[in-house]
């Protein structure tokens, strides 16, 4: 098996993706708990683990680092509907677009740490940063839920000379110029493509675009070979016979596409996505987490929530604060060593 890059998928959009498969599971994350939605504060031990704290003691707001209408946005605005019936406070979602998520995750970093200020976080909180467009760092928040993840999906014309996954990775191997579109340098898709061509050893041309569907429809017309978003943004033209998806780039095959294989399955030792979680400002007290992880746990699995992730095609999958954390220490080592190799400030 070959060495290299090494992830926990994630999963969620920003302007640049969007995405697939919705399941009802919680990926063996048990959701413990119960913090009551009939407007009753919830009691939980502070940090020191001596005393309880009384929390919430006024409404929560959800930063969304994107504009209001977007995936973000809906899915914090149908997050937050759910969420304040477990935490027995209001929920608002407050949008702070700019900068690529930037600003907004800045404004969440530097917030007051009681818990009553969440940030809706996206993959940008580790890309931003390793590519010198942002001051913080994933270490400036506590992650609390993760409530989404997608994974990254090699896709070629139903036609194409590649019928599987080793087709493609022994032309990649040895011929360069496979053309593979993405949805703007520097995105999410665009590392992703340029993570399996260094694990891989291959010599990509990467064909930015702006945005996914734009890439998508270049490859239906045949003007590039292959694209590197997500599942749920080819589903349709999978489904239409349009398209094959070769492979996808996490840990186990998605409930959606369960005939796809994962490139670990070719040896491939690689996974990629985004995804979108909420975190609070590092320093707030754990007993504070404790009662957010739990409302947010039991509000991720209202069937309401999930719909809308269905609608969106966005990918379900819930993580509790050390779940996530993993995922976000993972990845951040990943892009750490991935970004500056890509030179993409020049």
């Amino acid at each position: 098996m070959k060495k290299g890059l090494k992830t926990v998928l994630a999963g969620a959009l920003s302007s640049v993706v969007l995405l697939s498969a919705c399941g009802e599971e919680n990926n063996g994350n048990e959701v413990n708990g119960s913090n009551g939605n009939n407007g009753n504060t919830n009691e939980a031990a502070n940090s020191n683990g001596n005393e309880e704290v009384a929390f919430p003691e006024d409404r929560i707001e959800i930063i969304v680092p994107y504009a209001a209408g977007g995936g973000t946005d809906a899915v914090a605005r149908s997050f937050a509907e759910v969420a304040e019936e477990h935490l027995g406070e209001n929920v608002s979602v407050l949008n702070r677009e700019g900068g690529g998520g930037a600003v907004g995750m800045q404004e969440g970093a530097n917030a007051e740490p009681d818990g009553h200020t969440v940030t809706m976080v996206t993959v940008e909180l580790l890309t931003l940063p390793h590519s010198g467009l942002a001051q913080f760092t994933y270490e400036d928040f506590t992650p609390v839920a993760l409530l989404n993840e997608d994974a990254a999906a090699i896709t070629v014309p139903a036609d194409s000379e590649w019928e599987t996954i080793d087709d493609f990775i022994e032309t990649a191997e040895n011929e360069s110029g496979i053309q593979i579109g993405n949805s703007g340098t520097g995105a999410i898709w665009h590392l992703a493509a340029a993570a399996l061509e260094q694990e891989i050893g291959a010599d990509f041309n990467h064909v930015p675009f702006d945005g996914a569907a734009p890439a998508i429809t270049a490859l239906l017309g045949g003007h590039i070979d292959a694209v590197t978003v997500s599942a749920g943004e080819v589903g349709a033209q999978v489904e239409a016979g349009d398209l094959r998806i070769l492979a996808v780039m996490a840990e186990d095959r998605l409930d959606a596409f369960p005939d796809v294989p994962t490139l670990e399955e070719s040896g491939v030792d690689l996974s990629i996505g985004t995804w979108r979680g909420l975190a609070v400002p590092n320093g707030t007290p754990d007993g504070v987490v404790s009662v957010l992880e739990d409302a947010f746990g039991e509000a991720a699995q209202e069937d309401s929530f999930i719909e809308t992730l269905d609608n969106l095609d966005l990918g379900y999958r819930f993580e509790g604060s050390e779940g996530f954390e993993d995922l976000i220490q993972s990845q951040d080592e990943l892009f750490e060593e991935l970004i500056p190799s890509l030179d993409l400030n020049n």
